[in-house]
């Protein structure tokens, strides 16, 4: 519908004109008021009713795209606007509500699922992929929150923590079976979308790969003793070999002594990835444990001369399996003797503050390229594979350090630079923090 659209001051215009024409009759026949008051009543009158008109076409239409009345004048452009912003809210309407069915086609078509959170934790929409992964109902399930229905303590701090850079990873609450993966992401005032991928098949080819490593590493110890065995008895008889075996002998023990470290680290590696969350609520004297540690160091350290020493500003006891943290920490500690040059400084430190509590092991050895810092916490990982080797070390302490700390709900933190030295610090949440020792008995028998 075309609309002409006039100035207001063209209706203010007739307005003043007719106000004049009932004037001048008025004057004619000597009833200016009388004819005056006649005249804007009847005025009032129309416009009630054209008011009338309006409220039955906008509240009282049989359906939605009834035209409007006719009428003139103002009336007449009122009625023709609202017509016109109806017809275009309703193409907008239109438009946006095929653009969310779009939207929602394509979403059901992921295998991936997807849910839609409000600020308070509520589901407004998830697509078919979520129902089938997480067994929610249309019906039954709009509006509960999340964390009522996915019951893992870990993904309601995942939730509530609001720190979504890494995605977690628990089992289904529909199928026991299935590993589910969630990663999710804040958006406008604390709505977050949630992405649900299923990654049973990797978390199935994970296991196998840790149970298979354990056993070759169970079945490789036995013949290992065995031959490390013999080459200990010939190397007790070794003047009666002939000269030219004495260099494979001693070649061959090294080896042996070598591969028997390598194994050990495995093995211990996979206890660590497969221990149980309740081994790490027991009562660790973190105190005698560094001090112990330090001393080790200053053996292995021998002729170097390093300088290492121990600084411990908190004297609580920890909530953790003291094994699990004297393998993280002396591998640490034995590092930093290992690359760090003669005379150098080593300094180990621990400490709490409102954030948690932390170890820290710094020195100012060569240091390496930060480059290698997202990596270096991978199995058999090296910044530099011949300064590894003439060290002794298996490629394997940092990713025992990693996954102790990790079952110790915390994280490490590393800092380097090449000729700056190496900083690693293991970040711990405060409530591993033991103040009352009644208190840390009680769990550690619960």
């Amino acid at each position: 519908m075309a609309i002409m659209r006039r100035e207001w001051s063209h209706y203010v215009r007739l307005l003043l004109w007719g106000l004049l024409l009932c004037l001048s009759l008025g004057i004619a026949i000597d009833e200016p008021a009388w004819v005056i008051t006649a005249g804007l009543s009847a005025y009032v009158g129309w416009t009630l009713r054209q008011t009338y008109r309006l409220h039955r076409w906008l509240y009282k239409s049989p359906e939605a795209g009834t035209p409007p009345p006719e009428s003139k004048g103002l009336w007449g452009d009122l009625f023709d606007g609202i017509y016109e912003t109806q017809q275009h809210h309703a193409k907008a309407q239109k438009r946006l509500q095929d653009l969310v069915n779009r939207i929602q086609q394509s979403s059901n078509a992921l295998h991936d699922g997807v849910i839609l959170v409000n600020a308070r934790g509520e589901m407004e929409w998830w697509n078919k992929a979520a129902s089938r992964l997480l067994g929610f109902h249309e019906n039954r399930d709009r509006g509960q929150i999340i964390y009522n229905l996915v019951r893992q303590p870990e993904f309601k701090r995942y939730f509530d923590n609001k720190v979504y850079e890494d995605p977690i990873e628990v089992f289904s609450p529909e199928h026991p079976n299935l590993r589910i993966q969630f990663h999710i992401t804040l958006f406008g005032e604390n709505e977050r979308i949630i992405q649900v991928h299923d990654v049973t098949r990797l978390y199935q080819l994970e296991q196998m790969r840790k149970d298979f490593v354990s056993n070759v590493s169970h079945e490789m110890r036995t013949p290992l003793t065995v031959i490390t065995g013999y080459l200990e008895t010939i190397e007790d008889n070794l003047d009666t070999f002939p000269k030219k075996w004495h260099r494979s002998v001693r070649t061959m023990t090294a080896q042996s002594q070598r591969m028997e470290s390598l194994i050990t680290d495995l093995l211990l590696l996979a206890k660590v990835e497969t221990s149980e969350k309740a081994q790490t609520n027991r009562i660790a004297q973190i105190k005698p444990l560094l001090e112990s540690i330090q001393q080790d160091a200053i053996a292995l350290s021998a002729d170097k001369g390093h300088d290492i020493t121990l600084n411990i500003e908190c004297q609580s006891a920890f909530l953790g399996d003291e094994n699990q943290l004297r393998s993280a920490f002396s591998n640490l500690v034995f590092n930093a003797v290992k690359y760090t040059q003669a005379s150098g400084r080593i300094g180990l430190r621990w400490w709490s503050d409102a954030k948690g509590v932390h170890f820290r092991v710094s020195d100012n050895g060569p240091g390496f390229d930060p480059i290698h810092i997202p990596r270096l916490t991978e199995r058999f990982y090296r910044v530099d594979a011949g300064r590894q080797s003439s060290v002794g070390g298996t490629g394997l302490g940092l990713a025992i350090v990693k996954h102790v700390v990790i079952n110790h709900d915390g994280e490490l933190e590393i800092h380097t630079a090449p000729g700056q030295g190496c900083e690693f610090t293991c970040h711990f949440p405060l409530f591993r923090k033991i103040n009352d020792l009644s208190l840390g008995s009680k769990r550690q028998s619960a």
